[in-house]
């Protein structure tokens, strides 16, 4: 049996984020506990298609993902989009951009520099908080394990009232946010419909032989 090699690692507020490699595959644990690996993406990949499904191929259009993780959203939107579409990725770990870019640059890593892609080291719900208004045609958010926050405790106030809020501001009056989460949540589904947006949540597989869907896709539209 092939031996788990931990690659690299790295500490922040949240804990100590660990990028592992078995047997040909990744992922990335916090603490121990496992928060993505690179043969469950099928939600990631879904989300990533979902989330750009109403842009215009031949207009321009910008999105905004928030969280790189092992890249598979951004991998799902760059094949559903336009060759005029910009796709911003913020992830506010270095090291995790760093990881892409050298451990993990045959897995997803590469796109990264692709032409289309722009790389933000920072918060994204600070990046949302200064954005210009109307300025996102889609916000696609894999933040942490989704509206309830695990790896840092301040990623709630982007799924609070006040974050939707912030979120829907820096949206188009025609935009889509679209939301990772682990499991259900009722109470973000009706936060989202009280800021006037339209939701349906979408079950999701975490990988493509899997029985049924364990994750959950928050679709909000105006």
């Amino acid at each position: 049996m092939k031996p788990r090699v931990k690659l690299a690692e790295s500490t922040f507020t949240g804990g100590t984020l660990s990028l592992i490699e078995h047997d040909g595959s990744y992922s990335i644990s916090l603490d121990g506990k496992e928060l993505m690996h690179s043969r469950a993406n099928e939600s990631e990949l879904l989300l990533g298609s979902l989330g750009v499904a109403r842009l215009n191929h031949e207009a321009g259009g910008r999105v905004l993902i928030g969280g790189l993780g092992l890249g598979y959203t951004l991998k799902g939107s760059l094949e559903s989009v336009g060759d005029k579409t910009i796709i911003e990725v913020a992830e506010m770990i270095p090291e995790v951009i760093e990881w892409n870019r050298t451990y993990l640059n045959n897995l997803n890593g590469s796109l990264l520099d692709h032409p289309q892609v722009e790389t933000r080291r920072m918060d994204v719900t600070r990046l949302i908080q200064e954005a210009k208004p109307n300025t996102y045609d889609a916000i696609l958010l894999d933040v942490d394990n989704g509206p309830n926050a695990m790896v840092c405790e301040t990623n709630a106030s982007l799924y609070s009232k006040n974050g939707i809020r912030s979120i829907c501001r820096a949206m188009k009056n025609d935009g889509r946010l679209i939301v990772w989460s682990a499991g259900p949540d009722h109470g973000f589904e009706k936060r989202l419909e009280r800021a006037g947006l339209k939701v349906e949540a979408v079950r999701a597989k975490a990988h493509a032989g899997a029985k049924g869907p364990s994750h959950f896709l928050y679709v909000a539209d105006f």
